[in-house]
């Protein structure tokens, strides 16, 4: 029996990357899935089914309430409850302070902080009734102290994220609810590559590297883990944490 046997996940952009790793690993031990994403999940919702799971899928933009109200209708309607929430959704502008704009500022703290406020706002009312629910934050380590320059509203939304992690967990703990957060360091994803050249994308790489102790970068299989042992009974006595995925960058080096 899986870890997650008899359980249903709803995952935030979980179309790709580390979303649809998460969804994937969860799927593989038990669980039934509903992605939550703006862009086609019909490949993530095929390899889902493969592993001999229900999915459903729902277009979703997270910093929409009615959209989000949405989401957890279309969960409900078609497997009763949600066990585990991922909020994984989120986007990156990358400007200086000096030259962010106020749109670039605003979506990115709508997706990023809104979406996950929103998110767990909606599913709190169905966890409470069931007296159960797990919920995940995907943060960033750029919330807690390592900030590269560029990330003004990136940073500002993810160390939001922890903020509202802990206040979750304040007042969902006596419903049975635990709300950790997961702050990734860098990970290889679809997105590292987009905009740089081949040499550009392993310099970059190389850099941050030579910023982590075990001498490598992170894979999506690296925050699926984490967020597999959170949403499963094993973390049932961890509440309002963030656990830094970042091979020991974080505080270390």
């Amino acid at each position: 029996m899986g870890k997650l046997e008899k359980k249903v996940a709803v995952i935030t952009g979980a179309a790709r990357g580390i979303g649809k790793q998460i969804a994937l690993t969860f799927a593989s031990e038990g669980a039934d899935i509903v992605i939550g994403d703006i862009i086609t999940m019909e490949t993530a919702a095929q390899e889902i089914r493969s592993l001999g799971r229900k999915v459903v899928t729902v277009k979703v933009d997270v910093s929409s309430k009615q959209q989000v109200k949405n989401l957890f209708d279309t969960a409900i309607d078609n497997f009763k409850k949600v066990d585990i929430l991922v909020n994984n959704a989120g986007i990156v502008r990358y400007a200086s302070i000096l030259d962010m704009s106020e749109e670039d500022w605003d979506i990115v703290l709508e997706v990023n902080l809104k979406g996950v406020f929103l998110c767990s706002q909606a599913v709190a009312g169905y966890m409470i009734q069931q007296k159960y629910g797990r919920i995940i934050n995907i943060a960033s380590i750029a919330g807690i102290n390592s900030i590269p320059q560029g990330l003004t509203s990136y940073a500002t939304s993810k160390a939001g994220v922890i903020q509202l992690t802990k206040v979750c967990a304040i007042e969902l703990g006596p419903y049975g609810i635990n709300v950790n957060a997961i702050a990734p360091g860098i990970v290889i994803t679809d997105g590292l590559y987009a905009g740089r050249t081949q040499v550009e994308t392993e310099l970059f790489i190389k850099e941050r590297v030579n910023l982590t102790v075990l001498d490598r970068v992170g894979t999506t299989q690296d925050i699926a883990n984490s967020s597999l042992f959170l949403a499963s009974d094993e973390s049932s006595f961890i509440t309002g944490q963030v656990i830094a995925v970042d091979g020991g960058r974080t505080g270390l080096k």
